[in-house]
Parts: structure tokens; C-alpha cells; sequence
């Protein structure tokens, strides 16, 4: 998140209304919900955990052990067990 100067963002107008709410302070203006992403969409963090944790469940359906996926994935025995066992 950048900052920028409110002086060189808002209207003359605008900035004198923002300042009999706050002067000298710090506002956060979010982006409009229709813009707002989840976590790691735009990474695509969020897409490799789910093919991993997809990869996870198969391999247990097909025989793996927890404890073979733990050593496969470097993951703990309860974050494998947690994966197994979620509902998606």
C-alpha cells in the first residue's frame, strides 16, 4: 500500500470537508468491493495450496499414510490430518 499527499489527490473542496473530521492523521480508503480479491488470487498463492491440498487427499485416498504425506509435503502430522479431513 502506497501513500500519497492529500493535497495532490482531492479537490480543494473535498480535502477542506476531510479536514473537519481529521487533521495530521493516517486514512486508509479502501477499494471497492467489487475490485477487493481474496488472498493470494493475485499470486496465485491461493490456487497452489489448493492443487497441493487436492494432491494431499488423493494421495491419501489412494493409500498414503499421514505420516508418508507429512515427509512428502514437510508438512506437521496435524496440518496433514486438517487438510485430510476438511470439507471441500
Amino acid at each position: 500500500m502506497k501513500y500519497a499527499n492529500a493535497v495532490t489527490v482531492f479537490p480543494e473542496k473535498l480535502l477542506k470537508e476531510i479536514q473537519k473530521y481529521i487533521q495530521g492523521g493516517i486514512i486508509y480508503i479502501p477499494s471497492p468491493k467489487e475490485t477487493h480479491k481474496k488472498w493470494g488470487q493475485n499470486s496465485g498463492s491461493r490456487k497452489y495450496l489448493d492443487d497441493r491440498n487436492e494432491e494431499i487427499r488423493e494421495g491419501y485416498l489412494n493409500g498414503s499414510s499421514i505420516d508418508e504425506l507429512s515427509d512428502t509435503f514437510c508438512l506437521s502430522y496435524h496440518s496433514i490430518r486438517k487438510i485430510i479431513y476438511s470439507k471441500k
